[in-house]
């Protein structure tokens, strides 16, 4: 294991995550707030960091197992590290909805702890937004492009953070990867935060709601979340660029880059706007006679919830709570297919669940025509066995994940829908579940250990599983 290029990796990234710190201490500087917890944070964090980044480097390269490794652990610690200034501003009732919060954000999964969010400071509200956005693209991502030197040789850290079955490379180096993907990223926040200031909106409540968006996390600064504003135009934007942000990014490199016939191609993306279009028009069907047989503003809700749910941002605009348990039922699929690989939005991934398909497909016929010989694609590539297998397992760890999180988290005593949908949002990085966990409730009903248990279940989630998982491998830690 390289231990010194690790520590050296994770002291460059507390680095970022503390001048990303003083931006949330300009913010209270603006509404003069106590700017404490975060002059604190910023030095106890420079504090640790420094001293890691003086490290000496024997490699600077990673294997496999030690990308993965690190992209594990330096996660848990900007988690860890991120807590700070709730845990310091005083607004929170303990340690553990602390690392909650912060968890929740990093891996953008939105479920907060917070029952009166506009009685907190703006800074801390920005700070907690500020972390979707950093976690949705990745930390290390951005640090690999900040530090072409550490972007060396790091395809293995890089693909070890990239949700999806695959990760792609956009330019000649992963740091120029790592570029192109942060600038289209900031290009397309930019722009959403620019659309919302047209609607009316502060440049306050248009920066969070941006940030949030771009990282498909969903933290709010209104305790109604969206439906506060009570504005279509708001409504409308926010959910045609949560949509844009759960496809994936290479999508839309090709579309920069004129590409326009690759980017047709990518039956993913297709397969991904047919589900949000067939779950639209089931929910608005099934729930418009609540809206006084009003269509128009049953498929204008059902569209935001869709688009919320599967992108797994989970801002509201109404609590979808109150409709039909077929209503219901959708939006859990929803939640456990999610938004495409290569994205910044959570769940299993439309790959996955296109290989998936494609894969039983392939054994009926096989069934069918012992003989025959099938090869899989998707997007015009073949897709090998490894592939399929991954897939299959990473399907099945992730059930057994929910599984297991929900027997763990059901000594809380909450009723089964609450424990279920609160795991599966968990994991799944979403948000709201149903239940007390809805979208007019939040988490904080559950216990310390059970925030916890919640908490390992995001970072699982964002890190798609393994990573996380092979923490607790003892061959983990064998030099080799």
């Amino acid at each position: 294991m390289n231990y010194r290029l690790m520590f050296c990796t994770l002291g460059k990234t507390l680095l970022i995550e503390a001048v990303c710190l003083a931006l949330s201490l300009g913010v209270c500087l603006v509404y003069h707030e106590n700017p404490t917890p975060f002059l604190l944070s910023i030095l106890i964090i420079v504090a640790a960091a420094v001293p890691l980044t003086l490290v000496k480097i024997d490699h600077h390269s990673f294997s496999q197992r030690e990308g993965i490794v690190s992209v594990a652990v330096i996660w848990i610690a900007i988690s860890l590290f991120g807590a700070l200034p709730f845990y310091l501003s005083g607004k929170f009732e303990d340690v553990w909805d602390c690392i909650f919060e912060s968890v929740s954000g990093f891996t953008t999964t939105g479920a907060s702890i917070l029952n009166d969010i506009e009685s907190m400071p703006k800074g801390i509200l920005f700070w907690r937004s500020f972390t979707h956005f950093l976690g949705g693209m990745g930390v290390l991502v951005l640090l690999i492009a900040l530090f072409p030197a550490v972007g060396h040789r790091t395809q293995n850290l890089m693909s070890a953070e990239s949700p999806g079955p695959t990760s792609e490379k956009l330019a000649s180096t992963n740091g120029n990867s790592a570029k192109v993907l942060y600038a289209i990223y900031i290009g397309m926040t930019f722009l959403e935060f620019l659309m919302l200031l047209l609607t009316g909106l502060d440049w306050y409540d248009s920066s969070v709601i941006a940030l949030s968006t771009a990282g498909t996390g969903g933290f709010a600064v209104k305790n109604a979340s969206i439906a506060a504003y009570n504005s279509v135009a708001v409504e409308m934007i926010v959910a045609v660029f949560m949509l844009m942000f759960g496809v994936r990014f290479t999508f839309w490199f090709y579309l920069v880059s004129g590409k326009f016939r690759q980017a047709l191609r990518m039956t993913e993306v297709r397969f991904y706007v047919t589900l949000i279009a067939i779950a639209t028009a089931l929910i608005a069907v099934t729930t418009f006679s609540g809206y006084a047989g009003n269509l128009g503003t049953a498929l204008r809700y059902a569209f935001f919830e869709s688009v919320s749910i599967i992108t797994t941002t989970g801002f509201g605009t109404y609590d979808f709570g109150l409709w039909p348990m077929f209503a219901q039922s959708i939006l859990i699929i929803l939640m456990l297919v999610g938004a495409c690989g290569g994205s910044t939005g959570g769940g299993m991934k439309c790959s996955r669940i296109q290989i998936v398909f494609k894969s039983v497909g392939r054994e009926f016929r096989r069934l069918l025509h012992p003989r025959s010989v099938k090869v899989l694609t998707l997007e015009g590539k073949t897709v090998p066995d490894s592939t399929v297998s991954s897939v299959t397992q990473f399907m099945m760890v992730y059930v057994l994940l929910i599984v297991f999180g929900t027997l763990i988290v059901s000594f809380d005593g909450l009723d089964f829908s609450s424990n279920l949908t609160a795991v599966i949002s968990s994991v799944g990085n979403i948000g709201p579940g149903l239940g007390v966990v809805g979208s007019s409730g939040n988490f904080s009903c559950f216990s310390g250990f059970g925030k916890m248990v919640l908490s390992f279940c995001m970072l699982a989630g964002r890190l798609e599983i393994f990573p996380l998982l092979l923490l607790f491998v003892p061959g983990t830690w064998k030099r080799i």
